[in-house]
């Protein structure tokens, strides 16, 4: 069984999705702390054809809080308001009408938990792009928490009986092969190759949020892209 671990990012990029689609198995890395300033409760996209970074705004959201303990600031209001952005920018985009329904309903959920509302919407976004993946949450399994780093990865993965494990790119320099290798689970590391698409003028910025993806580039298209990558 092919499995991944990831901290749940807002609206990730397609590599995000690449890596959900190469497993059997996909694992919100929920139970540990949250990072500021990273990808959990903001991302990218393009407003007026320039980069725009936009942000879900949190309640007391801290570096000493679990990712699961953590909620969404006035969620109605904060969901509206990001929603609107979105239509703002993209209502122009070739693909806006098929796809700001799908947008629409994650944002119109009453889910205010953090890691719950991703979930969600990796989950929705995975469904329309036709990916099967099983997705579970890190906190609902029964694993050793006092382990850390890649050890504890090693224990989820025997924990689920995984016997092939994929991480990020990012990952390369933190994970050890060899150790995977004598726990019988083969480790490979995903990356992406680069992707250019139509995004209706104006110089192209890669890596944006899915939802940019989605606005500008045919969903079969973004399945043949779901596939550009190698694993190393």
């Amino acid at each position: 069984m092919k499995l991944a671990i990831m901290q749940p990012y807002l609206f990730p990029y397609i590599g995000y999705f690449q890596l959900i689609q190469s497993v059997d198995v996909f694992v919100i890395y929920d139970d540990v702390n949250f990072i500021k300033r990273g990808w959990i409760n903001r991302n990218r996209i393009l407003i007026n054809s320039e980069e725009y970074l936009f942000t879900l705004p949190l309640i007391k959201a801290s570096q000493n809080k679990k990712i699961n303990e953590i909620y969404i600031n006035d969620p109605v209001n904060n969901k509206k308001n990001l929603l609107k952005l979105i239509e703002y920018g993209y209502s122009k985009a070739p693909y806006f009408n098929q796809v700001f329904y799908l947008i629409e309903e994650i944002f119109l959920t009453k889910e205010d938990n953090l890691s719950g509302f991703i979930k969600l919407s990796l989950e929705k976004i995975s469904y329309f792009l036709e990916i099967r993946t099983k997705f579970l949450v890190s906190s609902s399994i029964d694993k050793d928490i006092n382990l850390k780093g890649q050890y504890k990865i090693l224990d989820i993965c025997k924990c689920l009986k995984a016997d092939e494990y994929i991480n990020a790119i990012g990952g390369i320099e933190l994970y050890d092969k060899e150790l995977f290798r004598k726990n019988k689970i083969h480790l490979s590391f995903i990356k992406s190759m680069e992707l250019t698409y139509d995004q209706g003028g104006g110089s192209f910025i890669p890596w944006l949020s899915i939802i940019d993806m989605l606005m500008f580039v045919p969903k079969k298209e973004i399945q043949a892209m779901l596939n550009q990558y190698e694993l190393i």
